[in-house]
């Protein structure tokens, strides 16, 4: 009987752990090279190197501040939906991604390629996902076993490369070997193409896109 006592009061001790290490974070201003950081209500200033509460803040990317927790890194933007930390679900487990509308009338979201922080543009209108070279050095891509192309551009033909994505992830959902175009054009978002939204049933309801798992 005490054995059975202890072992459920260490559950409960366990999932009020679980409960106390999830929390949001938001960037909710920026001076200089340190983010005023918001922690359920608590306002922390981080330079970059420097870390709270297991929080660092590692760079800033133009006007996003990029940090790490528990090994994931979060693309935190002033106005954005709070990060969720601590909570990361198992891979592949979410079957719906609800993109709002942005800027433009373009669907942008933060999401992660390898577990590396990106930020997506769809376009419906793209093969694959696509992305500069720029952006595949900063997140780590081996591009020396990718297959060289071409590809038609309005300036004419242009050479890229093209690989499989181990994980794409965004929010709760992870879509493994996800082809993708890495092109020497300079581009300021990763264009979210049909090689991985042909993984999902899609439909536009007002302001928002959903994408529901096939």
């Amino acid at each position: 009987m005490m054995d059975m006592r202890i072992a459920a009061l260490l559950v409960l001790l366990a999932l009020g752990l679980g409960t106390a290490a999830a929390q949001d974070i938001a960037l909710a201003g920026r001076m200089g090279d340190k983010a005023l950081l918001m922690f359920q209500g608590r306002s922390v200033v981080l330079a970059v190197g420097q870390a709270s509460g297991g929080t660092r803040l590692l760079r800033w990317e133009q006007d996003a501040a990029v940090v790490e927790h528990g090994g994931a890194q979060h693309r935190l933007r002033v106005g954005a939906a709070p990060s969720r930390l601590g909570t990361a679900a198992a891979p592949g487990a979410g079957r719906e991604i609800v993109i709002p509308v942005g800027p433009g009338g373009h669907f942008l979201t933060e999401g992660a390629i390898n577990g590396r922080s990106v930020r997506f543009m769809v376009d419906t209108g793209a093969t694959l996902v696509a992305l500069s070279r720029a952006e595949a050095t900063r997140i780590g891509l081996d591009l020396r076993g990718a297959r060289a192309v071409q590809t038609q551009t309005a300036g004419g033909v242009a050479a890229a490369q093209m690989l499989p994505l181990q994980r794409v992830r965004i929010g709760e959902v992870e879509i493994y070997d996800v082809m993708a175009l890495v092109t020497e054009a300079q581009m300021p978002y990763i264009l979210l193409g049909n090689s991985f939204l042909d993984r999902f049933q899609w439909r536009r309801e007002n302001d928002v896109m959903r994408l529901e798992r096939k």
